[in-house]
Parts: structure tokens; sequence; C-alpha cells
């Protein structure tokens, strides 16, 4: 299930001033969030309903927003109060599981088959949890059901406010395929033209197009993007439980990253720091997961599980790029980071015709002794 709060800023924001004495709920006015408009600055961050019938968009200026409304409100945001309430909805939902996966501020998924025992039918649970939601907290959410990861985000994504929507793989067909190809999540907006421009429209004309035709203008990314439109995601909730069998590091970057050349370097420096922590663990791990986020504040990720474990700092660099190209969808990314799970005590090998068991020693006697180098003499000292 892939849980998203309608409208969350504008939503918190209302929240936010009738605990603080206003008498009525700017949901229901001509209401936008965003900064300073005598200061001419700031863009639009939310917009209520009423100001989006009059073409108001989130990310246009206030002077924008302003001469299509003469009556507009504008609200300074409060980013601290809406911090808490993304907490208090991610405590709900975990009563219910620990199967969790933060996306962003306001969505998350969660794996449902897990506790499905417990609760029964998910379209029964959807609207309980979906009711309490707004009954204890003061504001709405939608619900997207399906198999996967992908098709949930899409599905909540359907209608709103306040609606449940299922795109299971038998509905794929009837309800994704026709969408307009910049309703494909992980699309991205410079992607979305250049598809345009070779006759792909709609989600449908992109599962249904030739592979190696795509890859002239896609090169690697063709494979993927063709998954996506047949709604194939083998991605897995990532919860904070599963984390804590792992270690992972991050990077908040100084400025977003257009390039993934740029990324691969953050990458690089991000698995020297994994392979020494995990090193100084005596452990291995089975899992590696890339994840980054962009400057929209989407999360995406990709893990692939291992036939040998490593603690190895090549085979974790590798291993995230080739993740990153997976997820790369020609964007700009503000946040970088790699995951190991599924740690183990001992290095099991499967070893091929073209590899050799004391490849691997020598590449962890290798790895300790840089180690120590840097320990001693700092981190520059050798690479």
């Amino acid at each position: 299930m892939h849980i998203d709060v309608n409208n969350a800023f504008l939503s918190w924001e209302a929240i936010y001033l009738l605990n603080n004495g206003y008498k009525y709920d700017i949901r229901n006015s001509y209401a936008v969030i965003g900064g300073d408009e005598e200061a001419r600055k700031g863009i639009v961050l939310a917009k209520s309903n009423s100001a989006k019938k009059l073409g108001i968009k989130t990310a246009e200026t206030l002077y924008q927003a302003r001469k299509k409304c003469r009556v507009l409100r504008i609200y300074k945001p409060h980013f601290e109060f809406y911090g808490e309430m993304s907490n208090k909805l991610m405590n709900l939902i975990k009563k219910y599981t620990p199967d969790l996966e933060q996306a962003s501020i306001d969505e998350c998924y969660i794996d449902y088959t897990k506790v499905a025992y417990l609760y029964g039918d998910y379209m029964e649970f959807a609207k309980k949890l979906q009711l309490e939601i707004k009954e204890t907290l003061g504001f709405t959410v939608n619900i997207g059901i399906a198999n996967n990861k992908l098709c949930a985000k899409m599905a909540s994504d359907f209608s709103k406010p306040f609606k449940i929507h299922t795109l299971f793989d038998n509905e794929i067909v009837d309800k994704m395929y026709p969408l307009p190809i910049e309703e494909l999540f992980g699309i991205g907006k410079k992607t979305a033209p250049k598809l345009r421009s070779i006759g792909v429209n709609t989600i449908g004309d992109l599962a249904n197009y030739d592979n190696e035709k795509l890859s002239l203008y896609f090169k690697n990314q063709a494979i993927k993007m063709i998954e996506l439109a047949k709604g194939i995601d083998n991605s897995e909730v990532i919860s904070e439980m599963v984390e804590a069998k792992g270690i992972s590091h991050s990077t908040t970057l100084a400025k977003d990253l257009t390039k993934k050349s740029e990324v691969y370097e953050v990458l690089d420096k991000i698995s020297e720091i994994l392979g020494k922590e995990i090193r100084k663990m005596n452990k291995y791990a089975y899992v590696i997961t890339t994840f980054v986020k962009n400057s929209d504040f989407v999360v995406r990720s990709h893990q692939i599980k291992l036939e040998s474990p490593t603690n190895n700092t090549d085979t974790i660099f590798r291993v995230s790029k080739e993740l990153l190209d997976d997820i790369w969808a020609d964007e700009k990314i503000r946040l970088v980071g790699i995951r190991l799970n599924k740690l183990t005590d001992k290095r099991k090998e499967q070893l091929s015709i073209f590899e050799e068991s004391n490849i691997k020693d020598k590449e962890e006697v290798l790895d300790k002794v840089i180690d120590k180098l840097k320990e001693k003499y700092g981190n520059n000292i050798i690479k």
C-alpha cells in the first residue's frame, strides 16, 4: 500500500492555524503556502482546491499567483510543525505494521501482505486506516493498493482526495496504459517530451515500444523505462526494522547533481565509508541498496541480493553504480545513499571457474591494510 497525504502542506498549515486561534479552515478558501510576498520572494508550495480552480500552480511565483487571484491569502510555512504531523502519521501506521518505508515527509509504503492474517481484507483495512487518520490527526490521505510499490504509488495518484484505488497486475492494461506518459512514476520532466517526440504519448505506447529502438534514444535506460510502463517493480519495502539489521550512509548534497558521473563520485566516497565500517564489525553484507532523493523529495531505491556476501569497498561501489543505473531518471539529485543489509559473520563463496578463493582473501587483506593506513595517517594517505 502507498499512503499519501492529500495536499499535505496546506492541510497541515490549516491545522496549525486552527490550533492557534484561527476561526476558519483555510482549506476552504483561496489560499496558498509560500514565502514572503512583500519581499517578492518565494513560490507556491501548496494551494487550496479553490486556488487550483483559478489556475494557480505549485512552483509558480507568488507574484504570478496573485495576478490570478486578487483575494488570495498567502501563508508562510511552518516546517517544524509539518515534521511533527508527519511523525504522528508514521507512528499511527506503525501500530499496525513495522514494515513501513517513509518515501517523503507526506508519504510512505507498507507491506500489508505480512500482516494481512491479522487484519483481514485489504480494502476494509485501508478504509479503517484512512478514517482513523482523518479522525485522529485531522487530515485525509489517499491509499493505493497493488502488487508492488510502483503500482501502489500510481494508484494513490488516480483521483483525490480521500480515495482508495487499486492497481493490481490484471488492472494495469485498463487503468494505467491509457494515462499520459507524464503520469508514469519514474519518468522525469525532461524525459517525457523526448518520448512524445518519438510517438510515445501514453504509458501503453511505452509498454509496447520496441526495446532496441528505444535504446537508440535512451541507451541503458530503455529496458527500465519499458518495465516501469508495464508495471514491473521488484523493489521491497525497506523498513526501519530491516535497517536495524544493517548499516547505511547517505549524503545530502550542497547543490543538486544532474550528471550520473557526479553521483558516481559520491557513491565512491560512501562505499569507502561503509566498507571501512562493516570491516570494523567483522561482518559481510548479502544485500546492497542504492537510494537517491530528487529535488522534489521523491525517493527512489533499488537493491540486489548477492550470491556471496561482501565487505569489499570495490564491490560495494561497483554494485551501487549498477543499481544507480537502474533508478536513474535524468533528474536533479539532492541526496545519495547506500544501505548494507542481511549481515553475516561468515563469508560464503560461490566460485565460478574464473575465480579463485585466494583473490577474495587478498582483497580482504588489502582493504584492512588500507583501513589501518588511513586510521594512522588520515583518509587522504592512499586511494
